[in-house]
């Protein structure tokens, strides 16, 4: 598989307005507790049940005969804030040796850290490096993150960690997106956030987004047909697949997150569960871009989707977008739970 975006824990130091996520939060008390022992218990499971073998095929950039060329997988680790000290070392650390060791000898794996990068020290920088890790994302430099409002803000915010990381030896990304990373590069950095240039600058329709009125996304805005969305998802042998897990090990063809999830890797191999989707007409739909279609043979017209397709936010104002269709169709059709049940 090409890239497994895996949500390690729901804590977070942070209520961002703009979040697409309504459990990402503070947790304090027993609730802290249960938040991190589940992501404590959870994470040695779900890393068991990733592929054996955590490669993929680019045909996108196919050898000298034109057969596509094995590359390794990448596994993004990410929160919440998954730097924070309550996960850090009990849930991240290991997750990454775990995930570092058992792919050694068997065509590796590049594990990537989301951070929003405002708890970043030169110490956790350099563990982080040291850990093995070929990527520190920091996804917190737009407007919407407190104390980033601003071009300046921001600029001084980016020159701030780009000094730090260079000291650690942490350098640039300099690969292009879409371009295959070499295993050499060593530790990188980069920054990205939700502006309007960025792959998440139209906000989705989703969580705090939604409720605040701020998503900007439009019903010609397909987040499926977009890398992160449903995309490929069950192509998972081939470049352009990608799939979302949570701390629970429920497993969603896109980052945003079907109303259901496809199925759940404490106990099921992921490869399984995509294997057993294949051929069916609901989730074909959405591994082609195309969420419109998933209800055809549901009695849902492609046409009755868009109808589903529009909601009322708080305010009172329409809103529409297909995201907003393909919860209704979970919600009307689909039951609740795991499609697919595999023992």
């Amino acid at each position: 598989m090409e890239s497994v975006y895996y949500v390690m824990s729901w804590l977070c130091h942070r209520t961002c307005r703009h979040c697409y996520e309504d459990r990402f939060r503070p947790y304090h008390g027993d609730e802290l507790r249960s938040v991190v022992e589940q992501a404590r218990a959870n994470a040695p499971r779900i890393i068991d049940n990733l592929p054996d073998r955590f490669t993929y095929l680019d045909r996108a950039q196919p050898d000298a005969n034109g057969a596509p060329v094995e590359r390794t997988g990448t596994v993004i680790l990410a929160g919440g804030e998954i730097l924070l000290k309550e996960v850090r070392e009990p849930v991240l650390y290991p997750a990454i040796r775990q995930l570092r060791a058992r792919y050694a000898g068997q065509g590796g794996i590049q594990v990537i850290v989301q951070t929003t990068g405002d708890i970043l020290t030169p110490r956790i920088a350099g563990e982080l490096r040291d850990l093995g890790v070929a990527q520190i994302s920091v996804s917190g430099v737009d407007d919407f993150h407190e104390g980033m409002q601003g071009e300046a803000a921001q600029a001084a915010f980016r020159a701030r960690l780009s000094a730090m990381f260079e000291a650690c030896g942490v350098q640039p990304v300099h690969h292009k997106a879409g371009e295959p990373r070499a295993d050499s590069d060593g530790c990188r950095y980069n920054f990205f956030g939700a502006t309007p240039d960025e792959w998440i600058g139209r906000l989705w329709p989703r969580g705090r987004a939604q409720s605040n009125e701020l998503s900007t996304a439009t019903i010609a805005d397909n987040f499926c047909d977009r890398w992160s969305g449903g995309r490929n998802f069950l192509d998972h042998r081939y470049n352009g697949s990608e799939v979302s897990i949570d701390p629970a090990g429920d497993v969603f063809p896109c980052c945003l997150k079907t109303r259901h999830p496809v199925g759940n890797m404490l106990n099921a191999k992921l490869d399984r569960i995509l294997d057993g989707l294949r051929g069916n007409p609901v989730y074909e739909a959405i591994s082609a871009g195309q969420p419109q279609r998933m209800g055809l043979t549901h009695g849902w017209t492609e046409e009755e989707f868009l109808r589903k397709s529009v909601t009322r936010l708080p305010s009172g104002r329409e809103y529409a977008n297909l995201c907003i269709g393909c919860d209704r169709f979970h919600d009307e059709v689909l039951a609740p739970g795991p499609l697919v049940q595999i023992s």
